[in-house]
């Protein structure tokens, strides 16, 4: 029984009762409970999944976003594996995380069983579209809960941020602190025409190893291998495949609704300046943060210049 939500339930019906009370009302309902906070020994939530694409899970990172640089990932809750990892110009609007969900619809062949994603207005398009897929065949297609909740892709944050974003974090915040970024328009742009691309080829570098490596057993209920094995091949692992097939006409209606994908990583205007000040100054697409910083301020002095 979850004791702390019956609470929760009535803290805000202006009842009032005595913390004994509830103390002894605990100790009955719930002895093993506090008898494990009591040693603070609190079990963990057990995360459960049936099968690949029994549920994927997708979520925002928007540790880079002030920067304009937008992150969404969904990830296979029973596999582990990387279905989308993108970064773009948004990822507040529901018709760009739409395009990524009818993309990864294409390539997998089918919608997953289930969804799971927070409250935030970026994920009602898909809610929509996924629950159109699964039709009346699926009880709850998509589940909205809080962040915290959506344990498979929150803990997935972290390893993110080590294996590919703290330098892109640690690079931006330093620019931000010696005044050399704004957080204007032209910063922001700026920012995506330098840094957007080499972004991605790290993110798909990161998905691709993280795909590939295996996972070590670590509690006798989770699945432990490599991920793109345990989604290939369920049956290995004694799981059962849960994609479900879309009607090609359905399909090319929800694409319909999705934004198109950007042709520019900023503005087209930026875009356009900035290509011909780098081949004026016979300069290459950065390949590492520090080409990207320093490509930036150059750029950024010198539209500054032009102002």
């Amino acid at each position: 029984m979850d004791i702390v939500g019956c609470i929760r339930s009535v803290s805000g019906t202006g009842l009032k009762i005595k913390r004994d009370h509830i103390s002894l009302m605990l100790n009955t309902i719930d002895p093993e409970g506090i008898y494990l906070r009591a040693r603070r020994r609190l079990k963990r939530r057990e995360y459960f999944s049936r099968g690949p694409n029994f549920c994927w899970h997708l979520d925002s990172y928007d540790k880079l976003k002030r920067y304009g640089l937008c992150i969404n990932a969904c990830i296979d809750g029973f596999s582990r594996k990387i279905i989308w990892l993108k970064v773009g110009r948004s990822s507040s609007n529901p018709k760009v995380i739409a395009r990524y969900f009818i993309d990864a619809i294409e390539e997998h062949r089918g919608h997953p069983y289930s969804m799971r994603g927070d409250m935030g207005t970026e994920n009602g398009l898909v809610a929509v579209m996924q629950t159109l897929f699964a039709g009346d065949e699926v009880t709850i297609p998509f589940i909205y809960g809080k962040s915290t909740m959506n344990t498979r892709i929150e803990s997935w944050w972290g390893i993110l941020r080590k294996k590919c974003c703290q330098v892109w974090i640690s690079a931006m915040k330093g620019l931000q602190e010696r005044g050399q970024f704004s957080g204007d328009k032209l910063d922001i742009n700026l920012i995506q025409f330098c840094c957007m691309q080499l972004l991605q080829n790290e993110l798909d570098d990161t998905a691709q190893v993280w795909n590939t490596h295996y996972i070590r057993r670590s509690r006798e209920y989770v699945f432990h291998g490599r991920p793109v094995n345990m989604y290939l091949y369920p049956d290995l692992f004694n799981a059962e495949e849960h994609i479900r097939q879309v009607d090609d006409d359905v399909l090319h209606f929800c694409r319909s609704e999705c934004a198109e994908e950007d042709e520019y990583p900023c503005e087209e205007e930026i875009f356009e300046l900035g290509c011909i000040y780098m081949e004026e100054n016979l300069l290459k697409p950065p390949e590492n943060v520090d080409e990207s910083v320093a490509l930036y301020l150059s750029l950024r002095r010198w539209f500054i210049q032009q102002l």
